[in-house]
């Protein structure tokens, strides 16, 4: 029964093993380097924590709670971060390459030097002073802001 306890986040998939901590909190806590690939975090409160480096290429990540979190160098490819809120989030040199921020807050989130390529923006809460922190590199975003709101 022991086994089976340590396995109640796990979710079998197509033949494939996600991680699944939705709505678990986990604030404050340091899972830097964490390898996250397609883990299920579904409102899952994750206020503080130290994502450094964290791999969460196609994560789920829809109302999560990531205020003042360190997602520096986090991989985010393809991940949903739809409606999470990101208020004063690290998010320096993370790759956002796909990933959908629709409805997310950014208020505060430092994005310098992330990959923003194909990101969704649609309807987010954005600093005006965002895109000037970006480097130069950074500016050609390719993102669908419509709608999103700058504060």
């Amino acid at each position: 029964m022991a086994a089976i306890d340590r396995l109640r986040f796990l979710d079998w998939v197509n033949g494939k093993l996600f991680l699944d901590m939705s709505g678990v909190d986990l604030s404050g806590v340091d899972i830097s380097g964490a390898k996250l690939m397609g883990a299920k975090l579904m409102g899952a409160d994750l206020e503080g924590a130290n994502l450094t480096n964290a791999n969460l290429l196609g994560a789920k990540l829809m109302g999560a709670v990531l205020i003042g979190a360190t997602l520096s160098n986090a991989k985010l490819q393809g991940a949903n971060l739809t409606n999470a809120n990101l208020l004063g989030a690290n998010l320096t040199n993370a790759n956002l390459t796909n990933a959908n921020l629709k409805g997310a807050n950014l208020e505060g989130a430092n994005l310098e030097g992330a990959n923003l390529w194909r990101v969704n923006l649609e309807g987010a809460i954005l600093d005006p002073s965002l895109l000037a922190l970006l480097p130069l590199r950074a500016r050609r975003v390719h993102a669908n802001l419509t709608g999103a709101k700058l504060r």
